[in-house]
């Protein structure tokens, strides 16, 4: 798996069916890859839950979005397993099929809810309209195989 975590003061996702919101915390751009399994949405949903990337009273990143009581908008986004190697035209073999996809996207949701945080999601599959307004900029790409962090 691979997730692209930013830091947010605010994000929303909307299409014609839904209209997600969140205020400070993060918003997860999710990508499931072919070969990944529930021990890696285990394993990055825990790491996620933890990661100290909010400054404390000294301006130390020392806090997690728990702890700021901070929301997750999570988006699922196929393409970032988007293969460039040849042509001009993406290709997204690497992604793991829609079904299967989104089976594991829901586990690793649920998984961030076991964590005690309020997690916002869109809608699987369809496009949307995506705002992020980034705090810092903090950005950070988390990425699993085989359950372990890389």
């Amino acid at each position: 798996m691979r997730i692209v975590v930013q830091r947010v003061q605010s994000a929303s996702v909307k299409n014609s069916q839904i209209a997600r919101s969140i205020d400070r915390g993060l918003c997860l751009l999710v990508g499931i890859g072919e070969n990944d399994t529930k021990a890696d949405a285990d394993a990055l949903a825990k790491k996620i839950a933890n990661s100290r990337i909010f400054e404390d009273e000294n301006g130390k990143l020392n806090l997690n979005v728990q702890q700021i009581e901070g929301h997750i908008l999570s988006i699922s986004q196929f393409t970032l397993y988007a293969d460039v190697r040849k042509g001009n035209r993406p290709g997204f073999s690497k992604a793991m099929s829609p079904d299967e996809a989104n089976a594991l996207y829901l586990y690793f949701n649920e998984q961030l809810r076991t964590y005690h945080l309020a997690v916002e999601t869109g809608q699987f599959g369809t496009d949307m309209i995506v705002d992020i307004q980034n705090d810092g900029p903090v950005t950070i790409i988390y990425e699993s195989i085989d359950g372990k962090i890389l």
